[in-house]
This record gives C-alpha cells, sequence and structure tokens, in this order.
C-alpha cells in the first residue's frame, strides 16, 4: 500500500504548524490519499460529522485540552474509523494496512478504533487525552 507524499505533509503541517484541526485519508487505488482537511478553528463535531457514515477512514485529530491542573495541553490522534455498515472488504483492506500507515505518520501520541459514532465520543477522546 503506497502513501501519497501530500498525507506526510500534511501531517507534519497538523503537526509543528497547527495549520489544521484535523485531517482524513482514505484509500483509493492501493494508495493512501487525502480525503478532507479542517482549518484550525473546526471542531471535533465538525470532524465527526465529515466522516462518512458507511465508509472506513483513517483520520488525525489535533486535541487540545486542559488538565486538571489548569495547563493547555495537545495531542495528536490516530483515529480508524471502520463503520459497521461498510463494505467487509473495505474493512480488511483498511485493517491490514493501518500499521504501515501509522508508521508514515512520525508523532501520533494515541490511538483510537471507532466501528460507531459513540466509541469516539468526545467524553472518550478526553479520557484517552489525560
Amino acid at each position: 500500500m503506497a502513501v501519497h507524499d501530500d498525507c506526510k505533509l500534511r501531517f507534519q503541517e497538523l503537526k509543528a504548524k497547527r495549520n489544521y484541526r484535523f485531517v482524513t485519508f482514505k484509500i483509493e487505488d492501493q494508495q493512501v490519499t487525502i480525503d478532507k482537511i479542517g482549518g484550525p478553528n473546526e471542531t471535533y463535531d465538525d470532524f465527526t460529522n465529515s466522516l462518512p457514515v458507511n465508509e472506513c477512514r483513517y483520520a488525525v485529530f489535533d486535541f487540545d485540552f486542559t488538565t486538571d491542573e489548569n495547563v493547555q495541553k495537545s495531542k495528536i490522534f490516530f483515529i480508524t474509523w471502520c463503520p459497521d455498515t461498510s463494505k467487509v472488504r473495505m474493512k480488511m483492506v483498511y485493517a491490514s494496512s493501518k500499521d504501515r500507515f501509522k508508521r508514515e505518520l512520525d508523532g501520533i501520541q494515541v490511538e483510537l478504533q471507532a466501528t460507531d459514532p459513540s466509541e469516539m465520543s468526545l467524553d472518550i477522546v478526553k479520557s484517552r487525552a489525560i
């Protein structure tokens, strides 16, 4: 599975420059490509609403939060979105190429897998970030 150079470039911009809140990726023609990019002012709801209902996606999300000690922090989440309604073949392709793709993105801090929106609710993300 090839990874388009643009994927790595956009991830580096998200990580270093904080140009984006999130980037979603899809597999097309045996290659991981960019699906959607969310600007720095987008919310977690904007991100979850950008995910297709019955297709798999990979995503990185820059999550800002405040610790119990009132310290501002940020963590980069790698999310594998494979809804139950997606085709079995698609789920298998995403599952088998996830680790290879994730290795290309240096700086992932938290990994999350979800098959329905409740598995990646904001409460779950917050609890995984702290």
